[in-house]
């Protein structure tokens, strides 16, 4: 019965509590359109708008704003480098004679310069045949020395261009033993090797070139190919071939390697890949530029173009009729180096001495003898003993006679 009695209680005095808030709040919002009563005139504001306030006095939160990127800054692109121009070579004649080129990766870009270099000349026809990681040392891989007759076959080459051994710094299998690159087991064996493609050219009867190795970046490697380059010529030479050597475009005067330098116009360019091994355009074109001329000597040509040397010209043969007596050949008198009269004397310098008998100028005497002339009375040169004149006669005061007072100042003794 006392919670009973409690809880009514509570709900009797429920009203009272609500009516003294609903009068302190009009009392609060009384006060507000006072301070305020332009707004409340203008917004027509009531008690209703304490707790349900219109839509435009309604407080939203501020909208996120939304953050603009930042302008980039334009980066101007670098100038586009001018496209190489594209080779248009011409149709090549069916006739057109071959030239072949074997070896490796290096090899393959001797054959683009050759291309290049005979892009306008419809009757010759440059095959490249190279593979790019054959060599000598690895003949398991590729061995051009059985491979080369083949292709000699087939392609019925007019010259041939070999360039080969960027791959060899490595070991030889020789028998069963591995060797070390350039001991001496190994290097007879890479003799034999490249001597024996020389004789396969050689057997076939096909005039060749063997083009030698470039500088390389890696100083070692530069070494080996200069070893390398030596072994080549021999191999050339003993068959029958002419050794090419390129070694001086691509270094600089002291030797050194350089990725840049003179093109084949004199233009400075870069003729390595970054690699400091592969060739560029550029070097590719050098590399046949030194290969030019032998090549073209062995193809009978004066240019790339295709026009043909000019042979010697033949003195022209006349006809004579049978009988014709030789006509007298009005010749010159060879001239005599020793003749004295081209230089207007009656005889050489350095003639043969006159005979004792000639008389002896003075001055030769002195010259050649040491024998000087006598001298002159009255000469520098004459120190013979002088007369002296005569002393005059003295008188007795001491003076000479009918001579004046002596009027010298010198003192007498």
């Amino acid at each position: 019965m006392a919670s009973a009695t409690r809880i009514r209680n509570i709900l009797l005095r429920t009203p009272v509590l609500l009516a003294a808030v609903a009068i302190m709040v009009a009392a609060i919002a009384v006060v507000v359109a006072m301070q305020s009563p332009a707004f409340a005139q203008e917004q027509g504001w009531s008690l209703r708008d304490l707790f349900f306030p219109r839509r435009a006095e309604r407080v939203y939160p501020p909208a996120p704003q939304l953050q603009r990127p930042k302008p980039r800054k334009k980066v101007r692109a670098a100038p586009a480098q001018p496209a190489e121009p594209q080779i248009q070579a011409v149709e090549k004649a069916p006739d057109a004679r071959t030239v072949l080129v074997v070896g490796d990766f290096m090899a393959s870009g001797l054959a683009e310069g050759l291309q290049e270099l005979f892009a306008d000349n419809a009757g010759i026809r440059v095959v490249d045949k190279s593979k790019g990681s054959s060599g000598f040392v690895r003949d398991d891989f590729y061995n051009w020395s059985k491979e080369i007759g083949p292709l000699l076959e087939s392609e019925k080459p007019a010259a041939v261009l070999v360039m080969l051994g960027s791959n060899d710094r490595q070991q030889m299998k020789v028998g069963n033993e591995r060797e070390p690159p350039r001991s001496d087991v190994w290097t007879m064996a890479y003799e034999a090797r490249t001597k024996d493609l020389g004789k396969a050219i050689s057997a076939a009867k096909v005039p060749f070139l063997w083009v030698g190795m470039p500088a390389f970046k890696l100083s070692r490697m530069s070494a080996d190919m200069l070893a390398f380059n030596d072994i080549y010529k021999a191999a050339a030479e003993a068959s029958g071939g002419e050794f090419v050597d390129i070694w001086e475009g691509f270094v600089d005067e002291s030797g050194a390697f350089v990725s840049t330098g003179p093109d084949v116009s004199g233009q400075p360019v870069r003729l390595r890949a970054d690699d400091g091994i592969n060739l560029t355009r550029a070097g590719k074109r050098k590399v046949a530029f030194y290969a030019e001329k032998p090549l073209l000597k062995l193809l009978g040509l004066a240019s790339p173009t295709g026009v043909p040397a000019a042979p010697a010209p033949a003195s022209p043969k006349v006809a004579k009729p049978e009988g014709t007596p030789p006509a007298l050949a009005d010749r010159t008198q060879p001239m005599l180096l020793d003749d004295p009269a081209l230089d207007g004397a009656s005889e050489l310098l350095g003639a043969a001495p006159r005979p004792k008998s000639e008389p002896v100028s003075p001055a030769e005497k002195l010259v050649v003898e040491g024998v000087a002339s006598k001298p002159s009375p009255g000469r520098a040169d004459e120190f013979s003993a002088r007369p002296q004149p005569a002393a005059p006669a003295t008188g007795k005061s001491g003076t000479a006679a009918g001579s004046g007072p002596d009027t010298t100042t010198a003192i007498r003794r």
